[in-house]
């Protein structure tokens, strides 16, 4: 289950997201968006874990949960539409 993690402080990293999120199971995969110009956080993740269920689990957990004084917002991705990247 791929998940949407918005909201982060922009002073996290790829471990810390991945620590968050290993609590509530197997992280698959876990990828922290940078700026590419500034090198930090843009301030959202996406999470691949295991399996729906820890995945259900860290979203019902962790969604509007407080982190770092700010609001998380944790939710199932949609799916990445196919056309133009942008630059």
């Amino acid at each position: 289950m791929k998940l949407f993690i918005g909201n982060l402080p922009y002073d996290i990293n790829q471990a810390e997201v991945q620590a968050l999120f290993n609590q509530y199971g197997e992280v698959v995969e876990a990828n922290l968006v940078i700026d590419q110009f500034s090198g930090r956080s843009k301030g959202f993740a996406f999470i691949e874990m295991a399996n729906r269920t820890d995945g259900h689990k860290a979203m019902e957990t962790l969604n509007k949960q407080g982190y770092k004084n700010r609001q998380l917002v944790c939710r199932e991705a949609k799916p990445q539409k196919k056309g133009k990247r942008r630059r």
